[in-house]
């Protein structure tokens, strides 16, 4: 793929690169001296003269050409040259990339004088610096959306509504100063608009806050607005972002709501360590990640910090897909950043905004079930209590159960935030509030946040010192997330539960029982070998709860020492104390409570604290006309702290251990057995980053730039007496030109085009204790472990060296594309060989390996408006190869100092589905261990028994590749119509290729309790070898269960969905008397599978980890959302 994908990108970029080297000398043709002699001749003479002397071609609108002229010119330039000849004339004109654009101006809107009128029509005409008509200028009353656009010609007109003479106008226009003037009386508008070299292609946050022109960008930086987030919004609003950037691959927890995501930008990179994006708050890295959910067993879901912000206090997300992008941030960068700007008071008068909305949501994809046959097993003489492989029910005594209808309820999610805007010239603030509680499609189970968040800018000092000091406190709760396992995952009894019993019975979870003096849980069934108990036990007896309370603290003071030269300081404090328990009532399954029969009890209190300060050196100073610097000088500390004390263990019932039995359900900690089976454990560490950094930006004519960027850490995880290194040391370097800035002839139809390339060179951030291991803890031996890891004497950082390359244009006026190729290689992976150490250390790590990623990033836009009516589209598309280049070959042992080659790593998985990593294949590649025996014909073996028999490879080699888990390309269609108020707007995205596993499936098809079995029940049996019948309950007896073999579950991962849609109305202002303005909505996510193989929503993910990916063991279903939103703004 690599080298087509040059080929290509280099027959396209090859003529644009030849035509910059080339045309300097076109360019200043325009500053060509001329030297003209008219006297009484046509107009249309003197201009044919002016095009043989500059090669310029004039283009006309409406001009008379036949009007006699005389001039005398010599040695002026073509703009002076233009000024004498249209001198007095009524003529616009305008030179654009070789054209001379001249057209007729305007006739002006006839006025009292003083350019105010009785009459409620506000009309005008806009120019630029030039006096050629500025086409597009959105014109509108400020703080509504009552306006109109400017024509062809720069007219405008609109009639002004009753009583709102006291407002103001504003004119706006990309690549323009905006301006506001107040109406009054005054009823036309003569408007010329000044250039404005920044906003000529806008400008993005980028690393460290750092606003740049994105003309000057050298790397691939996406940014989405905050209404996009709103619209549809999520509590995790990471989920709002999937399909709207190119390359940022998004996967939701199936934790639900305020479940943490995991978010990958081009690829997996690491073997070890996380392939998370890093989250940058206002400049401000968020180290603080989340933690990983249960996966085969613990069932336990996981937030995660970033889910805590406020949506509706984001004002804008720029995305830095790539490592240039996120340089500055150092050994966090590698896998690219989401910068988030919050927002901050306005200049002006009060502004309330009040917004509500309530969401249901019910299982978007869930396995087929079937309820048509009955409880037991035809195969065994004893039957089942447990399997429904029964006799085909009829309507007499089929209950007709369905999880879906009978145990899933519909979920519920308020959301309610006031926020209130105001300032002055000097000092701005910003107050909100909002809730978030949410009711899941699961009994009992509870998600509440609180945010409060202050925040106030003021300027001093002339204007030349300004303070922004911010302040957050987020309260969270959360009451039995859960993911995916067979622990305490009330999914196992709901899914499994025989066909003929009647699940009204099991409703009532509980029963009293009079010789214990305590209700027990009902469940006649079993566990069936899976710690299967009653799902209503599990959402009302098997309690986990979280709480916890967030603080954030952020003061930024800058000064301008020169108009070109500032200085400026951050701090933030970010601090959450996080509460964790674990209740499980008496007659819980024994092996989720140590053995005791009174129940299990855990408390875990974690205080997680992280503080960062920076100081920085900015420079901004323009030298004569073609010159730009703009330099960033900084230092900044980074200190992470982490603390816990646990408590778990069993109530001690006088059973397990020679103790005096506790008090059942009696949940704390002095209740809890003092056996070796209660775990009490204090644990933490500290870990600090200390760093320097810059970064040089230079800029030639505004159409070519330069971009240097260096940052040195220091971490602390290199200290100590094992480590040779104190620090690593990260460049980049990238430049941009804006070749339609520079190349004289360019097609009118072509707006705007840059191109642009960057080369940087991060580390992924590693493990503590590498370099200084430290002893652990045995919790079951109540000791100290006598072995600890081999220290890594000369850790290295793990690098990303990448590389992209990428073209941006507006074309035909209402198009734009962007185009980025990208190639990444991540060497020292620092992992776990798996060898025996030949020491006394229980483990090594090793330095050694190299993944890459090659990809391409794609995205169109169109945007136009016809009247009253605006239409936006916007294609993204992405594709990423994964390749593990090499493992370990001829590496040295550093405990032993021998040579060994490692060919293949095991990450494990889920029975015999295991994550095996080999060269040449992709850090996603899945491998059944198993297969079923074959004959020499290549035909399964059916033996006498009328069943299939399989074996496990003791030969690696023999593993058999499933596939990889991670798509080969993902894209997304978003449309967004607005006509007279109303606005409509839906999202389309799909992932293309990769493969995903049930164990689910497996289960269900072993239980009797999927419709595959029915269907295969209803065929008279399962039909292999091109012929050969077997019976459907001995296949699948065979395939399914706990332990399956994969290849029988392993499904593709493409998917396309309906992933959003939104139908809203904003009313006038004017109907509701000028008091506020009012938006409802009506909005939905996964609305509709257009497209799924899988029988369960393959961008789920049960934890944020890198080797669980694709892999459904009774995974939570993904959410289909549906609700309203009202929004009030005063």
């Amino acid at each position: 793929m690599s080298k087509t994908v040059l080929s290509k990108i280099g027959t396209l970029l090859l003529p644009l690169i030849i035509s910059v080297f080339c045309s300097f000398p076109a360019y200043a043709q325009t500053e060509k001296t001329l030297t003209i002699e008219a006297k009484a001749i046509a107009l249309e003479k003197v201009m044919q003269q002016i095009e043989k002397q500059t090669n310029c071609v004039f283009l006309n609108k409406d001009v008379d050409v036949q009007e006699k002229v005389s001039v005398s010119i010599s040695g002026k330039t073509l703009s002076e040259t233009l000024n004498i000849l249209f001198k007095d004339k009524n003529i616009n004109w305008k030179i654009d990339s070789g054209h001379i654009i001249i057209s007729k101006k305007a006739a002006q809107p006839k006025t009292d004088g003083a350019g105010s009128a009785k009459s409620s029509q506000i009309s005008g005409v806009v120019i630029d610096e030039d006096g050629v008509p500025v086409i597009g200028v959105g014109v509108i009353i400020q703080g509504t959306t009552i306006g109109t656009g400017t024509d062809l010609d720069g007219n405008f007109s609109f009639v002004l509504p009753e009583g709102m003479e006291n407002s103001s106008l504003e004119f706006s226009c990309l690549g323009y100063t905006t301006q506001v003037l107040k109406i009054g009386t005054r009823r036309v508008f003569n408007i010329t608009m000044t250039s404005d070299a920044i906003m000529m292609e806008g400008t993005v946050v980028t690393a460290l806050g750092i606003k740049r022109s994105e003309k000057a960008l050298s790397y691939n930086v996406q940014q989405v607005n905050a209404d996009e987030v709103t619209m549809n919004k999520d509590a995790n609003f990471i989920n709002s972002l999937n399909g709207k950037v190119a390359g940022l691959n998004i996967n939701a927890s199936s934790s639900g709501v305020g479940g943490a995501s995991k978010v990958v930008m081009r690829g997996m990179k690491s073997i070890s360590q996380s392939s998370n994006a890093l989250y940058v708050i206002d400049g401000v890295p968020m180290y603080t990640t989340a933690r990983d959910g249960g996966t085969q067993f613990a069932s336990q879901g996981s937030t995660d910090p970033i889910a805590d912000i406020n949506p509706e206090d984001i004002e804008s997300i720029s995305v830095l897909t790539g490592a240039a992008a996120a340089a500055l941030y150092g050994s966090d960068a590698a896998n690219g950043a989401i910068v988030v700007t919050t927002k901050k008071g306005k200049e002006g008068k009060l502004t309330a905004t009040a917004s509500a909305s309530v969401e249901f949501m019910t299982p978007f994809v869930l396995p087929r079930f079937q309820n048509r046959y009955g409880t037991g097993d035809l195969n065994s003489s004893i039957g089942s209590d447990v399997r429904s492989w029964g006799n085909l029910m009829n309507e007499a005594n089929n209950p007709k159960y369905d999880p879906a209808k009978d145990y899933f309820q519909t979920g519920v999610t308020h959301n309610e935030t006031v926020s209130v805007s105001m300032g002055n010239e000097k000092n701005q603030s910003y107050l909100s509030g909002s809730s978030i509680d949410s009711y899941g499609m699961v009994p009992n189970n509870r998600y509440n946040r609180y945010n409060f968040t202050f925040r106030n800018t003021t300027s001093f000092l002339k204007d030349k010192m300004h303070l922004d000091f911010s302040a957050s406190f987020i309260s969270q709760r959360d009451k039995n997330m859960t993911n995916q396992g067979t622990y305490n995952n009330p999914l196992v009894g709901a899914y499994i539960f025989p066909r003929s019993n009647d699940w009204d019975a099991v409703r009532m979870y509980e029963r009293y029982d009079v010789v214990r003096r305590l209700s027990t849980q009902y469940w006649p069934i079993g566990d069936a070998g899976m710690t299967m108990q009653n799902p209503y036990w599990i959402n009302y007896r098997n309690l986990r709860e979280n709480r916890k309370d967030r603080f954030m603290l952020n003061a930024q003071m800058s000064y301008d020492i020169l108009d070109w030269l500032n200085i400026s300081g951050r701090v933030k404090m970010d601090q959450s104390a996080t509460k964790y328990t674990e209740k499980f009532y008496a007659s819980t399954f024994t092996q989720l409570t140590e053995s005791s029969q009174n129940g299990l009890y855990g408390i875990s209190e974690m205080t997680d604290r992280q503080i960062y300060a920076d100081f920085l050196v900015n420079i901004n100073k323009r030298f004569g006309q073609d010159w730009n610097l703009q330099v960033n000088l900084g230092t900044s500390i980074s200190d992470m702290y982490y603390d816990a004390l646990k408590n778990r263990g069993p109530i001690a019932d006088g059973q397990m251990s020679a103790e005096r039995a506790g008090i059942a359900n009696v949940f704390n900690v002095q209740n809890l057995s003092n056996s070796t089976k209660t775990t009490r454990l204090q644990e933490g560490w500290r870990e600090q980053t200390q760093s320097i950094f810059g970064s040089a930006e230079i800029g030639f004519k505004g159409a070519y730039y330069l971009t240097l960027t260096a940052r040195n850490d220091w971490p602390s995880q290199l200290a100590g007496p094992h480590s040779n290194r104190k620090s690593f040391f990260y460049p980049s370097i990238g430049g941009s030109v804006v070749l339609s800035q520079i190349i004289p002839n360019m097609p009118k139809e072509l707006e705007y085009l840059k191109i642009r390339g960057s080369y940087a060179s991060v580390g992924t951030a590693f493990e503590r204790y590498i370099a200084n291991p430290m002893y652990s803890w045995n919790t079951s031996g109540l000791s100290w472990n006598t072995q600890t890891q081999y220290p890594v004497y000369d850790l290295k950082p793990e690098l990303t060296n990448s590389f992209e390359i990428g073209l941006s244009m507006r074309f035909l006026q209402y198009f734009n594309f962007d185009a980025t190729y990208y190639h990444t290689n991540t060497r020292n992976q620092t992992f776990n060989p798996q060898i025996s150490t030949g020491s006394g250390s229980s483990d090594i790590f090793i330095q050694s390996g190299d993944v890459r990623n090659q990809g391409l990033e794609l995205t169109l836009g169109f945007g136009k408006t016809w009247d009253k009516f605006t239409w936006n589209s916007n294609y993204t598309f992405s594709f990423n190869e994964n390749k593990i280049m090499s493992l370990a070959e001829n590496v040295t042992n550093p405990a032993t100092g021998e040579k060994f080659s490692v060919s293949q790593l095991d990450m494990n998985g889920l029975g015999l589905a295991h994550f095996i990593l080999r060269e040449g294949g992709t850090l996603g590649d899945l491998y059944s261990l198993g297969d079923f025996n074959y004959d020499s014909n290549g035909r399964i073996i059916v033996n006498e028994e009328g069943t299939v028999t399989s074996r496990i490879f003791s030969d690696t080699k023999d593993y058999v590749k499933l596939g990889s888990v991670l798509p080969k390309a993902n894209m997304s269609w978003r449309n967004d119509f607005n006509i007279a108020g109303f606005n409509f707007g839906f999202l389309v995205s799909a992932r293309l290729g990769g493969i995903v596993y049930s164990s689910t499936q497996a289960i269900l098809d072993y239980y009797g309790v999927s419709e595959a079995s029915a269907l295969a029940r209803d065929n008279g049996g399962v039909y292999l070898n091109g012929g050969d019948r077997l019976d459907a309950n001995k296949w699948y007896s065979s395939v399914g269960g706990s332990n399956p073999l994969p290849q029988e579950y392993t499904y593709s991962g493409t998917n396309v969905r309906l992933q959003e849609a939104s139908v809203g109305y904003t009313f006038p202002r004017k109907m509701l008397g000028n008091v506020c303005d009012l938006n409802i909505s009506v909005v939905g996510r996964n609305l509709w599978m257009i497209y799924n193989k899988a029988p369960f929503d393959p961008e789920s993910i049960a934890t944020t980890g890198n080797y669980y990916q694709g892999i459904d063991h009774f995974m939570m279903p993904s959410l289909r959302n549906f609700g309203f939103n009202v929004r009030v703004t005063f």
